[in-house]
């Protein structure tokens, strides 16, 4: 048995576990999620300029601290489909106008920085990564009006079937690459009118062109990939969701829901409405480029919502970004490691540390626990495939915290430093 802690001061130190028979403050409960899909991030363009600035010793460094089995094993990642808010440029794979049948379709961009990025880390990763995939933005040409932000799908049939072969394109030349997408969630944020690429569905429009468009396409020319409601980023279920599950032939369609940001507050009606769909965490919120051991807890919070209210899966955001995190269009948001252009200096940023106490322990196919007790809302439970427990704790407060933790057939306390992170591996 085993606790580790995590201070702003002493980011990853041992602690003390004490034998016990006082009254507990955490119990484990019932099984939530009895698969676990796996922790993950984002693959992104300034991501691996990041990356670019250091050696290949100093590069594998943060490879393997991310995606390496004694790391955080991040094997549950994402991809944009084109440009997003953190391309170096704005892009699709094929801006010419017109091209209905995908002719001029191609993911040469990509060969830059994405699929170098993606293969890094599966060679790392060691073939455990699934991929799923997302676009911010069709190719503007499909858009009215034609722009990269703003807008949205010109909605005829001739525009939809070639959007849904655009789908159909990337996925294959991705595959061709020895490099699968496991799943695609039709639009990052629907209901975002951005600076950065984006496009504005309802959820009606995203029913029609599940159903009528993206999935026989797939069927037409045997994709495999499943197909996604995501990414859902406003809370309301009757919006967003309902038009989709409420319709049979919709709802057949779809093998999972992903929520980011405010969806968070749609996903208990959502497995209340299809308790037979997985529901992942799509993008972690960002932060604003300060990187702060407080937002850390906040992702903690994020973390204990989504995970015990029944998501199989948690992907971060930025994994590694320049210091402040500045986006194309001028957003500073938070990374997991920072790499200084200047001086090649790496800094671990305390949402590393929050993932590492978390991510560093629990891998796919790991069962998301139930937790009572007074101490239950800053906790997360796992049980691994080994029969070994995981519990994850934080003490958001400014004085130690002493827990008591039932473990079935023994108790123990244990001391939990202010503002503290903690992983008790039993």
């Amino acid at each position: 048995m085993n606790l580790t802690t995590s201070t702003q001061t002493n980011p990853w130190s041992k602690g003390e576990i004490r034998p016990v028979s006082a009254q507990s403050d955490l119990t484990l409960g019932d099984v939530i999620t009895p698969h676990f899909l796996g922790f993950g991030g984002c693959f992104n363009e300034l991501g691996w300029r990041a990356l670019s600035h250091l050696d290949a010793q100093d590069r594998d460094r943060i490879l393997r601290a991310l995606f390496a089995a004694d790391g955080l094993a991040l094997s549950y990642n994402r991809l944009p489909i084109g440009a997003n808010d953190y391309a170096n440029s704005w892009y699709s794979h094929n801006e010419t106008p017109g091209d209905f049948a995908m002719d001029h379709f191609s993911i040469t961009r990509d060969h830059q920085a994405l699929i170098p990025f993606i293969r890094a880390a599966a060679g790392i990763n060691g073939g455990e990564m699934t991929l799923f995939a997302s676009p911010w933005c069709p190719p503007t040409w499909l858009k009215f009006p034609r722009a990269n932000n703003f807008g949205r799908l010109i909605w005829d049939t001739d525009h939809r079937t070639a959007y849904a072969l655009y789908f159909v394109k990337f996925i294959q030349a991705y595959q061709e690459l020895g490099l699968p997408i496991q799943a695609v969630h039709v639009q990052n944020e629907p209901d975002s009118d951005q600076k950065f690429p984006s496009c504005l569905w309802t959820g009606e429009h995203l029913a029609a062109f599940i159903r009528d468009d993206l999935a026989p396409a797939f069927r037409a020319h045997n994709i495999d990939s499943q197909i996604w409601l995501g990414t859902i980023e406003r809370g309301s279920f009757n919006d967003w969701l309902a038009p989709t599950l409420l319709d049979p032939a919709a709802r057949a369609e779809i093998s999972g829901l992903g929520f980011q940001w405010a969806g968070k507050y749609a996903i208990q009606r959502a497995r209340q409405a299809a308790p037979d769909l997985p529901i992942i965490q799509t993008e972690n919120e960002c932060g604003d480029g300060e990187n702060t051991w407080a937002y850390a807890h906040y992702v903690f919070d994020l973390m204990q919502h989504y995970l015990s209210n029944g998501a199989s899966a948690y992907v971060c955001w930025n994994m590694v970004l320049e210091p402040k995190g500045k986006s194309t269009w001028g957003w500073t948001q938070n990374s997991m490691f920072s790499v200084d252009p200047a001086t090649s200096n790496i800094t671990e940023n305390p949402e590393y540390w929050l993932m590492r106490h978390i991510a560093g322990y629990v891998r796919p196919g790991d069962s998301v626990m139930a937790v009572q007790g007074r101490w239950a809302a800053n906790a997360l439970a796992f049980r691994k495939k080994d029969g070994q427990t995981i519990i994850c704790l934080q003490n958001p407060l400014s004085t130690d915290q002493d827990i008591v933790i039932d473990l079935g057939d023994h108790s123990v306390a244990v001391t939990l430093p202010p503002q503290s992170f903690a992983t008790l591996t039993a």
